[in-house]
This record gives C-alpha cells, sequence and structure tokens, in this order.
C-alpha cells in the first residue's frame, strides 16, 4: 500500500495502451470534432503510453526489491 498513486498511473497507462491495441486490431474509426485520427496515432500512443506504464513499474520495483 506503500506505493497506491504509483499503481494507479501504472494502470491508467497499462489500460490505455490496452485500448490503443484494440483500437489497431479492431480496426475502430476514431474522430474528434469530425477530424478523423490515423492509425499511426494508436501506434504512437500505445508505445508511448506502454514503455511509461513499464519504465513507472519497473522503477517501483527496483525500489522496492532494494529498499
Amino acid at each position: 500500500m506503500k506505493h497506491i498513486y504509483t499503481t494507479i498511473t501504472v494502470i491508467l497507462f497499462a489500460l490505455l495502451s490496452f485500448v490503443h491495441l484494440l483500437r489497431l486490431v479492431l480496426g475502430w474509426d476514431l474522430s474528434i470534432a469530425g477530424t478523423v485520427i490515423p492509425m499511426w496515432a494508436s501506434v504512437l500512443g500505445g508505445l508511448i503510453s506502454g514503455g511509461l506504464a513499464l519504465m513507472l513499474w519497473r522503477e517501483t520495483h527496483h525500489i522496492e526489491t532494494h529498499a
């Protein structure tokens, strides 16, 4: 329970990455205010959010094992 905010953040970033992956796999169309968002944006968004989730999880795990 020591890192509850970090855990929540990791879960949110991982969930966001998963939704980007679902969009790519299932071919969901996305438009915001009439502007179509290209699929490459989900590739970029998925990589960034997944990378942040992984880095934050590893940092927290490293701190716990070496504390």
